[in-house]
């Protein structure tokens, strides 16, 4: 596994607390935005400010654009960014104080943190705008969630990086995930339905890659869709190394030590499902 894809699949469990916990849910609804949903493009997007459907659209990639459009703008009536900030952070706060022994693994967790801290001084915002509306933010004061806001912008950083990856692949949103899936073997049900893409539009995203010679007629990937595939995720990881890079090769695999303990605590805890529609791997 490349370094910074181990390294991201340490960190992505801990900031997936905000959306597979029930504390962050129940922090939005507190603050009047209701439905999972809602609260997942309100708590993500917030970074961004008052934004309507297409910026969201654009940066977040994988959604289609109606299932977009049905929570934004309008959220922005419910909450403000700035109080759907806050509520992510309550939720965030009281899901990880929830699910780990802070006090035993409060040396671990402050180290990390300020290892990421370091290593993300040296990514660049050009180009990374989800990275770029995260860095913008105080890094909180509070450790755990000091660390979470890490986890966070490493992950932004990637998923902008993944994004310019995909587009210059050629793959449209749809296309992505229909490869993504008959890559890794994973079920329809488990990223469809979740980015709201119908079956037609399913059904027309394979046609296109059936006439592009990534997919056969059986529905499956070609030898140029497994390499295409193949290039896309290479990209990607390529794109976050500089986080590593930073970290250095012995710094990197302690950093990694000190996650280790902590992400299978909360694997254990049952909330993060795999399959997953975030695609992150269980952690080796």
């Amino acid at each position: 596994m490349h370094p910074a894809r181990r390294l991201w699949s340490l960190t992505e469990p801990y900031h997936a607390v905000l959306y597979f916990s029930p504390e962050p849910r129940e922090a939005f609804e507190a603050a009047g935005v209701r439905g999972f949903w809602r609260g997942y493009f309100a708590g993500r997007a917030a970074p961004l400010g008052p934004v309507g459907a297409a910026p969201v659209v654009a940066c977040f990639y994988g959604f289609a654009p109606s299932f977009v459009a049905r929570a934004l703008p309008s959220i922005w009536s419910l909450a403000t960014p700035a109080q759907a900030l806050q509520a992510r952070q309550r939720g965030v706060e009281a899901a990880l104080h929830r699910l780990l022994d802070v006090d035993a693994h409060r040396a671990a967790i402050e180290e990390a943190g300020a290892l990421l801290h370091d290593a993300l001084a040296s990514c660049q915002p050009a180009g990374r705008p989800l990275y770029a509306a995260n860095a913008g933010l105080p890094w909180p004061k509070d450790p755990v969630l000091g660390l979470w806001h890490a986890t966070t912008l490493l992950r932004e950083h990637r998923g902008d990086g993944h994004v310019a990856a995909l587009t210059t692949a050629g793959l449209d949103p749809c296309e992505a995930h229909v490869t993504q899936v008959l890559a890794t073997g994973v079920t329809v049900d488990t990223i469809q339905p979740y980015r709201g893409w119908s079956d037609e539009d399913w059904d027309n995203a394979t046609r296109r890659l059936v006439s592009r010679g990534w997919v056969t007629a059986a529905g499956e990937l070609t030898e140029a869709g497994h390499a295409g595939r193949q290039e896309v995720e290479d990209t990607t990881d390529r794109l976050a190394a500089v986080t590593i890079e930073s970290l250095g090769t012995d710094g990197a695999a302690h950093l990694c030590g000190l996650l280790e303990p902590l992400v299978t605590s909360l694997v254990d805890a049952g909330e993060l499902p795999y399959p997953n529609p975030i695609g992150v791997p269980r952690p080796a």
